[in-house]
């Protein structure tokens, strides 16, 4: 078994393919429109055919409660990996990307935390996680 994909659940579909494309740097895997929705799944431009992440409306009833409740207490909803936090930091802050939470060692990984603008807060870690 291996993770093909994950999910975040996001307000607004094409203000999330802007911000995980243009700011992000992600590459579109998908983007079919089914209706009022869209399937969006982006990837990684290092690793195109690997694990997507699909850019989900939270249409669902308990979905931004449960959002509104993670952020609220300062939980990311999801983790992406990166070489080197400090660089990355940089150049997300450089965009006008806000952080919640600074590049903070950990001893075994380094983690940061910032607000994708969709309703989530995300982590980019580098270490082992």
């Amino acid at each position: 078994m291996r993770i093909s994909g994950c999910s975040v659940m996001v307000d607004d579909q094409a203000k999330a393919l802007e911000f995980y494309t243009s700011i992000l740097g992600f590459q579109t895997k998908h983007n079919i429109d089914l209706g009022e929705h869209s399937w969006i799944t982006v990837v990684s431009p290092e690793d195109p055919d690997g694990p997507h992440v699909g850019l989900e409306p939270d249409v669902h009833p308990a979905a931004k409660t449960f959002k509104a409740a993670m952020v609220e207490d300062g939980i990311p909803f999801t983790s992406f990996a990166v070489e080197d936090i400090a660089a990355e930091y940089k150049r997300l802050e450089s965009l006008g990307v806000r952080f919640t939470q600074p590049p903070v060692d950990h001893g075994t990984v380094i983690t940061a935390v910032f607000d994708d603008t969709c309703g989530n807060l995300i982590q980019i870690a580098q270490g082992d996680m």
